[in-house]
């Protein structure tokens, strides 16, 4: 998931992508290939994403001109806070334990079934047509459709953003603009395609705190291209990296310490980004059908050494 924890641009242009609605890795490829002006930028900003949102822009502008927050977004957070927990204590321990939790039932089962839509309309493929599931693809399991409403009501769903408010301590939080997936299951025509284990985050020390989130949805077995992680590695990172001595940590083969996570429809899988992840290769008869998606504090920490 290149683009959840960049440290090379740094929070605040993840905050100002999040009010544009705009993905970091879509805004980077599309720069890279036109260099625009700054009108061309902003008629492509326009385009792709539409007018900010009016109260994203306001909150925004108060952050950016060091002001409190706007009345609307004070009472939103503090609705957030008021919630009752949504990740018990079971997954609390989870949490602190292997660096990962789980929060079930995390959108509507109608929100489920119009983002389940999306992925078979963007994948250009159909359920019952096993055929249709390996049109050529070039970012393998990821497609790189970042706006739609379908979407949005997932960034924007109560019970997400209170998952990432108790992991991180406040409900004062930026939604990240990221992509949806499908993994079809390989065969020998169509292999697994998808990023080995690894970090999306610099790796210098000290690594800052930072998460992100894979929702299911679809029922996946572990078996199915489950996101797979190394449960508790960050609790040992330090001690691990002290060890390599010269050797590129990002070149080591972790994958025999690797699990794959199981879930049901509406699962949000919310990880530690110190932890070695990934996708695995499904080798069920079924898709998996996800969005990748998280939340994040303007004053989130970043490295700006790139390792």
């Amino acid at each position: 998931m290149l683009g959840e924890c960049d440290g090379t641009l740094g929070t605040p242009t993840r905050v100002m992508l999040s009010m544009l609605g705009l993905g970091l890795e879509q805004t980077m490829a599309w720069m890279v290939q036109n260099r625009p002006s700054l009108e061309e930028l902003q008629d492509w900003i326009f385009e792709v994403a539409g007018m900010p949102h009016p109260e994203a822009l306001a909150r925004y502008t108060a952050w950016t001109e060091d002001r409190p927050a706007p009345a609307t977004a004070k009472d939103h957070f503090a609705a957030i806070d008021a919630m009752p927990p949504v990740l018990d204590e079971r997954e609390l321990a989870r949490w602190e334990r292997d660096g990962y939790a789980v929060l079930g039932d995390a959108i509507a089962p109608a929100e489920i079934e119009a983002l389940t839509g999306l992925v078979w309309q963007q994948a250009q493929a159909q359920p019952d047509l096993p055929a249709t599931w390996y049109a050529p693809r070039p970012q393998g399991i990821m497609l790189q459709h970042f706006q739609s409403p379908q979407q949005d009501a997932a960034r924007h769903g109560e019970r997400v953003h209170k998952a990432f408010a108790q992991l991180w301590g406040t409900a004062d939080l930026w939604p990240s603009i990221d992509r949806i997936g499908f993994s079809p299951p390989v065969t020998p025509e169509a292999p697994f395609r998808a990023t080995p284990l690894h970090w999306d985050c610099s790796l210098h020390r000290p690594v800052p705190f930072g998460l992100f989130g894979v929702l299911y949805l679809t029922d996946t077995e572990p078996d199915q291209g489950a996101f797979r992680l190394v449960p508790g590695f960050h609790h040992r990172l330090d001690a691990w990296l002290d060890g390599l001595g010269n050797r590129d940590p990002r070149g080591v083969d972790l994958d025999d310490e690797a699990v794959p996570i199981a879930g049901r429809a509406g699962d949000l899988v919310i990880c530690r980004h110190d932890l070695p992840h990934g996708a695995s290769p499904n080798r069920s008869d079924r898709p998996r059908l996800m969005q990748y998606l998280s939340m994040f504090p303007a004053w989130q920490q970043e490295q700006e050494v790139w390792l």
